[in-house]
């Protein structure tokens, strides 16, 4: 099985494509992510002044922040496009919805088109958030964090120095540390991408032919487009996931190279 990158994404539709190598290793990525974060471009905000959670409801449209007063919100599937902001009757296409009660920590904080972020949901700096994704309830983004179009970072789910290709879902109580998931991944609740060797030392990815040092400290798992996980399921670092790979409930998939549509039960 090739490791270049092209095996496990297609990258072409990413809005952040110059951050992959198409011939490099499947974490590459990861290992310019905190680079291409502080170089970002981000909009200026101008959040009201505050370290806690905001007192009421704010409609980020055309790069301005609206109070909620006087207009009108349908709380449709924001992945789907059917959360929708009214003024007067009119339509505010594109209009995201940043809910009282979400905290975001520090300016550098990229907000997309049609986003939803629900209360209670932590973000810190820097973060790049996509067009249409969710960022529901509890939801902690621990920084180095870039979310694609129509994603989910689900309730109660940690996100720390991680990548989200687009419609990657990881809804419900799962951690991800030091990982990428692919387009269209599907994370099962409770899924756990562990990122830390117990015994220290760069994590390492075995494969057919010896393991392959990633000189990394951390690394969680590398999941290519399609794959999901069961409920309840566990990574170890080091694991890299072919497309379309299956991690069966309640499994902890071995580190490694895994070729596509690997079953892991």
């Amino acid at each position: 099985m090739s490791l270049t990158l092209s095996t496990f994404f297609d990258t072409s539709q990413y809005g952040h494509s110059s951050l992959f190598d198409p011939q490099g290793l499947p974490w590459q990525p990861l290992c310019g992510l905190k680079a291409y974060l502080a170089d970002y471009d981000y909009p200026l905000l101008n959040l009201p002044p505050t370290s806690g959670p905001l007192a009421s409801t704010l409609i980020l449209y055309d790069n301005e922040l609206l109070a909620e007063e006087g207009l009108t919100i349908e709380f449709g599937d924001a992945t789907k496009g059917k959360l929708k902001v009214f003024k007067d009757g009119a339509l505010l296409e594109g209009a995201s919805v940043i809910m009282g009660g979400a905290v975001l920590l520090g300016a550098r904080i990229s907000i997309g088109k049609g986003v939803l972020i629900e209360p209670g949901a932590l973000i810190k700096e820097p973060t790049i958030i996509g067009d249409r994704s969710e960022i529901r309830q509890g939801a902690y983004l621990r920084g180095n964090c870039l979310i694609g179009a129509r994603c989910v970072v689900g309730h109660v789910t940690e996100v720390k120095h991680s990548i989200f290709l687009d419609d990657a879902k990881a809804g419900h109580f799962a951690y991800l540390g030091d990982t990428i998931l692919g387009n269209e991944v599907n994370l099962g609740a409770g899924t756990k991408m562990a990122n830390l060797r117990f015994t220290g030392g760069d994590v390492q990815v075995k494969s057919a032919d010896g393991p392959i040092s990633t000189g990394l400290k951390k690394l969680g798992a590398i999941l290519g487009d399609k794959t999901q996980t069961g409920c309840n399921s566990v990574t170890n670092p080091g694991t890299v996931l072919g497309k379309k790979s299956i991690i069966m409930p309640n499994t902890t998939a071995p580190s490694g190279l895994h070729k596509e549509r690997s079953l892991i039960r």
